[in-house]
């Protein structure tokens, strides 16, 4: 997988000593020996994601390299959630700094063993590179479907209940705690930010919930307030959210308490990134249903809003009137 320059282990050393142990338990990953994998069946079809992280876009030049690739795999493992799809495995491909010592590959090898673990899933194949730009990683991840999934965005309709897990904000106040850019925070409440940013949790455990009742459903990685448009869009319907019902850590709730303009602070953790939660609607009468559910699996879930007839989203104050975003959430171009 590793393209070598100078001396040092080969690229077949490389792969031997730091990532062939992630495909042991797949055997069609043929222990990395070949060109190509063969892919588990699965019986409601495999469904198939693919996203990328690039130093100091995604992460930050010091992060530790465990969080980096636990970060990546669990990006994925979000987009497949929020698909009502269960994890099984994925492709890896690594371009490799060349100001970064190749010994190094074990601190991120040892980021995706600790999560293939958490979350039940393997590597069975991908490429590693060298670059002289910044450390680039992708992941296409596989799963199969549950119940009716996968979920798409298109599938709400006037009259559905709007549902988020978790909590929103949490991760773009974590990257200004990691970057020291943020004020009127008690130190536990600092590193708890950071920890949100670097090692996101993605709910795992609403997968099912999601197969079985959502009508649509779209996982929040760019933003609570531009996911629920895309959403909105992809469905042809309006998204009526509640601002004061969208759920805040404590830690996200305090830090509000202390900004001046505290309206101008909730437009910024509403539109902030990174938080890798799931937005999703359900039909409206089975919303005791669907809350009941989560319950038991101890996942918070909680009701935001309505559909409407109508297009886009929009996000309600306190007096009824729509919320000025000024920032609509995370874009590369």
């Amino acid at each position: 997988m590793v393209k070598t320059v100078g001396p040092g282990p080969d690229e077949f050393d490389l792969i031997a000593q730091y990532f062939a142990p992630l495909a042991r338990q797949a055997p069609g990953a043929f222990n990395l020996t070949d060109d190509v994998a063969q892919l588990p069946a699965a019986k409601g079809g495999l469904v198939a994601s693919t996203d990328a992280v690039v130093q100091g876009v995604h992460f930050l030049p010091d992060d530790p390299l465990v969080l980096v690739a636990r970060k990546l795999l669990r990006r994925n493992v979000s987009d497949l959630v929020a698909k009502g799809v269960k994890p099984l495995g994925y492709m890896l491909a690594l371009s490799w700094p060349n100001a970064l010592p190749v010994e190094m590959i074990a601190e991120f090898a040892e980021g995706l063993a600790d999560d293939q673990a958490i979350f039940d899933l393997h590597l069975y194949g991908g490429d590693t590179t060298r670059t002289d730009g910044p450390l680039v990683a992708s992941i296409t991840i596989f799963g199969e479907a549950l119940g009716r999934g996968p979920v798409l965005r298109r599938g709400a309709a006037a009259g559905d209940s709007v549902f988020v897990t978790g909590t929103i904000g949490d991760g773009g106040l974590g990257l200004l705690a990691a970057q020291g850019r943020i004020a009127g925070l008690s130190e536990a409440d600092r590193r708890w930010l950071t920890g949100r940013y670097q090692l996101p949790q993605p709910r795992l455990a609403v997968n099912r919930l999601i197969a079985e009742h959502a009508t649509a459903a779209i996982d929040i990685s760019d933003g609570f307030a531009a996911d629920a448009q895309h959403l909105a869009r992809a469905s042809g319907f309006r998204l009526e959210i509640d601002a004061a019902a969208v759920p805040l850590s404590g830690a996200a709730a305090r830090w509000l308490q202390t900004q001046g303009d505290q309206a101008a602070a909730l437009r910024r953790l509403l539109s902030a990134g990174d938080d890798y939660e799931v937005l999703f609607c359900a039909a409206s009468p089975i919303a005791q249903t669907v809350t009941d559910m989560a319950a038991r699996l101890q996942v918070q879930v909680t009701k935001v809003g309505v559909v409407t007839a109508g297009r886009d989203a929009v996000i309600l104050g306190t007096d009824g009137a729509p919320m000025p975003l000024a920032i609509s959430g995370w874009t590369h171009f």
